[in-house]
């Protein structure tokens, strides 16, 4: 008998039923073509699949028609490369596209480097047309390809191009057999992660059948419909599908299943579809809660326990919930099962999970009454940094509640104040802003921090790395200010030289913060002289210019604080500020009531140059020691100091008046006059409506005079002089 026969190089019958194994390049292709025919009509079939020439397949017959009354055993074909059986799938015959399928499905199977051999053959265009053969086998068997297959980049962007979804969904129906279920939802798996699939599966009516496929015996079929619906429903809009779908029992039924990881994929999409208060609510109706809490009872689960803290984590952010957790005792059993985890994962995550439930007050005050700040502080002392940064996190967000505020000042600042000595920077950075909540408008926190020793790290938390830790290092350091004692043991510190550097910061809520800081420390002469020496005005001028309202009105009250005295008001205007402040003014959008006062504030403490701009002095404005009028600059022009003025050449034009008004003597006598005052002018004036001095304690204290007209240069006067009288006279 003929045990096997071949036809040119590359392909090789047999009989019998031996599978002939893939060569060592692994690029071989077995099909097992079952013929159970008579000899004469299996050589003809033969003839018809392989397209064998006449020439050849008479010679096969001539050696085959011998056992005519034989019957075939199974027909193994050898292929050395992939090429041919991908031809086969144009096959007419079901069996053989069936079988051809079943080849490519194990030879993709064996790696990425495969499937994309398979890509560029076309394999995926002829499989496609298959998902709707008429033949279940077949359309079994191009399910698995594409299946294995989808997990390949470049194979999912053409089955998103061929628009497979609706075929594959299609699939899903009840009268499919198991392994096509599998394949299908392994596919939609795969391709879920792309939005546009996400879309169209929804559009296709996808949603439904993925979730009744959640009861399905077979456990894969379980696994690949949960992982597409948990992709899926990263989108808000299949979430509320899922919700109208009821998709919630069968999830919770998944919960009891005996593989992990269907477990874990259960909890994930709880974990997102909880995001939504009308899911929360109806967890709470299907008694979810009570299943989580018994997940986290069971340290047999203990692989469970993160995930399950998100999902509960979520429901803490519903009232409702929450009361109805608290009720049932579920509170103080999931608070007690956290205060003694040791898992950092797990603190980490229940502390984030407070955070975000704290941003509602009610849940704020049920939080207080569970005395939720004994298991924050009790974070503080963890061995993980990520754990200390979500307590502090906590810490702030529970700050919100008075009653909290205080405990977890009294309690927890020294505490903090610890961790401001930290290398990591983010611990740092949500310590520091956990001290900003506490000491806002709490003088007796402020107090604590104080006293802690907390003012030389805040002040070295001004050089840190983040911007955060700044900006709120910077606040802290604002809310102690206003207290003196605080205020002055800052100051010793040399807090404005420290805040140089933030006020030349590119963040604007650093910024910010920095001009609100000298706003509240220029309120001291010593400090406003630091300040001015070490450069700090010529940034604070510069934040002026700022887009952000925040920075720009921050920046204005420091210039109004910082121009009420006059050395820093003349500094202040030198370095530009009174033309960016009349700018700012003249702006509808840009001008506030600190803008307007800090222009008044720098015009009043510098005369000269509000007489020369304005052309007039308020009656509050008493003119002393340093005074000159050197005329009133056009608008845009610049006001020259009197050192620029003495530089130039003499002229008949305008005149300058210069007002020196200073002790001479002083004497014991009591008589009264004593002090001398000296006025002079380079040129004349018109008039003068009134000229007054006031004396105190037998010393000349100011000269007051007001000035009215226009110059006249035939009236020049040399210079006009007091003495007290009985002194002679010039």
């Amino acid at each position: 008998m003929v045990k096997s026969c071949t036809w040119g190089k590359n392909i090789r019958y047999r009989l019998g039923d031996d599978q002939l194994e893939n060569s060592f390049t692994g690029k071989n292709l077995v099909i097992l073509v079952d013929m159970h025919q008579q000899c004469e009509l299996g050589t003809k079939k033969a003839n018809k699949i392989l397209s064998i020439r006449q020439s050849v397949a008479s010679n096969l017959r001539e050696g085959t028609l011998v056992f005519h009354s034989v019957l075939f055993d199974p027909l193994l074909i050898e292929s050395k490369t992939p090429a041919t059986v991908v031809l086969m799938l144009s096959s007419p015959e079901n069996e053989v596209l069936a079988k051809a399928c079943d080849a490519l499905y194990k030879f993709a199977s064996k790696g990425d480097e495969n499937k994309v051999i398979l890509l560029g053959l076309g394999a995926l265009e002829h499989l496609y047309k298959l998902l709707s053969h008429e033949d279940s086998l077949v359309r079994r068997n191009a399910v698995m390809v594409f299946g294995i297959m989808a997990s390949n980049h470049d194979v999912k962007k053409l089955l998103s191009e061929l628009d497979v979804t609706n075929l594959l969904i299609s699939q899903l129906a009840p009268e499919e057999d198991v392994v096509t279920h599998e394949f299908a939802t392994l596919c939609l798996a795969h391709m879920a992660v792309e939005y546009t699939t996400k879309v169209k599966i929804f559009e296709q009516g996808g949603l439904e059948p993925l979730i009744r496929l959640l009861g399905s015996p077979d456990p894969d079929v379980k696994k690949n419909s949960l992982e597409c619906i948990h992709l899926l429903v990263q989108d808000f809009q299949n979430r509320a599908a899922v919700r109208e779908l009821n998709v919630i029992p069968p999830l919770l039924g998944l919960l009891e299943s005996e593989y992990p990881v269907i477990q874990l994929l259960a909890l994930q999409t709880l974990e997102v579809i909880s995001r939504d208060r009308e899911t929360r609510i109806l967890l709470g109706q299907n008694k979810a809660l009570d299943c989580l809490l018994n997940i986290l009872e069971n340290n047999e689960l203990s692989d469970l326990h993160i995930e399950t803290l998100a999902v509960l984590g979520n429901c803490l952010e519903d009232v409702h919930t929450l009361q109805q957790i608290q009720l049932t005792g579920g509170l103080k059993k999931l608070l007690s099962f956290l205060e003694f985890s040791t898992v950092p994962d797990i603190q980490k995550n229940a502390a984030k999970a407070i955070t975000k439930a704290a941003y509602d007050s009610e849940i704020r005050k049920i939080l207080h009454w569970e005395e939720v700040e004994k298991f924050l502080l009790s974070l503080l002392d963890a061995n993980n940094d990520g754990v200390k940064v979500a307590a502090s996190q906590a810490i702030s967000a529970m700050c919100e509640n008075i009653d909290s505020k205080c405990v977890l000042g009294l309690q927890g600042i020294p505490q903090l104040v610890r961790l401001l000595s930290s290398d990591n920077e983010e611990v740092k950075e949500s310590v520091v802003t956990a001290l900003t909540n506490l000491t806002t408008a709490s003088p007796k926190n402020a107090s604590v921090v104080a006293k802690a020793k907390g003012i030389k790290p805040l002040m070295k938390t001004l050089n840190a790395q983040r911007d955060g830790a700044i900006s709120n290092a910077i606040a802290v350091l604002t809310n102690l200010s206003l207290q003196e004692p605080f205020r002055s043991s800052i100051q010793s510190h040399g807090i404005m030289n420290a805040l140089v550097g933030p006020l030349r910061s590119t963040n604007s809520q650093v910024q910010s913060k920095a001009a609100f800081a000298v706003a509240a420390f220029g309120c001291d002469a010593d400090a406003r002289t630091e300040l001015r020496n070490v450069g700090g005005l010529g940034p604070l001028v510069e934040l002026l210019h700022s887009k952000n309202e925040e920075v720009r009105r921050n920046a204005c009250w420091a210039v109004m604080v910082c121009g009420s005295e006059e050395q820093t008001a003349v500094e202040l205007c030198r370095l530009g500020a009174l033309d960016i402040l009349e700018e700012i003014n003249l702006s509808t959008k840009h001008k506030n009531k600190f803008s307007e006062a800090a222009l008044e504030k720098l015009l009043d403490n510098y005369l000269s140059q509000k007489y020369s701009r304005m052309g007039y002095l308020s009656p509050s404005n008493i003119i002393t020691n340093g005074f000159y009028d050197c005329g009133q600059v056009k608008h845009g022009g610049k006001f020259l100091s009197l050192e620029e003025l003495s530089k130039q050449e003499l002229t008949d034009r305008r005149a300058i008046i210069f007002i020196n008004a200073k002790p001479k003597k002083r004497s014991s006598g009591g008589t009264g006059r004593v002090g001398e005052v000296e006025g002079w002018a380079q040129y004349g004036i018109e008039g003068v409506e009134c000229m007054e001095l006031t004396a105190g304690n037998g010393t000349v204290e100011s000269l007051r005079i007001r000035i009215k007209g226009q110059t006249n240069n035939a009236d020049a006067i040399t210079g006009v002089h007091y003495r007290p009288p009985g002194q002679d006279t010039d």
